[in-house]
């Protein structure tokens, strides 16, 4: 299966199990698809509450999607310090933060005219 095949509301929905089955939390979706300037249709955004948490995150959204869609990011920065991770499924793209790192570089107010969807804690 390739990127282009790939159902952008089936991604975002295994994204977005994959974060909850670890308990993810402050998730929002950030729509770019109107916004000339930017680098793929969606930012997918949440938070951990320590570096373990964050790489269980990250596993755990691999882990669903691979499962899922036989699908694996293109390209995956920032497990090592596990701050921010940045997954990159070519039209998504999620941001995995630390509560503190996501406050100090607030991206969301530099995407300000993307349609923002927040996605309720389950737990």
């Amino acid at each position: 299966m390739t990127k282009k095949t790939i159902n952008n509301d089936a991604l975002l929905a295994n994204i977005i199990a994959g974060i909850e089955e670890v308990k993810g939390s402050d998730i929002e979706i950030l729509d770019l698809r109107e916004i000339d300037s930017a680098v793929c249709d969606y930012f997918v955004i949440c938070n951990g509450n320590s570096n373990t948490q964050v790489n269980a995150i990250v596993s755990s959204i691999q882990k669903v999607v691979s499962k899922e869609l036989k699908d694996k990011p293109w390209h995956v920065e920032g497990s090592g310090n596990a701050e921010w991770v940045l997954m990159d499924y070519v039209h998504i793209v999620v941001h995995v933060f630390q509560k503190q790192i996501r406050e100090y570089y607030n991206i969301e107010s530099l995407w300000g005219d993307a349609k923002i969807t927040t996605i309720a804690n389950k737990y």
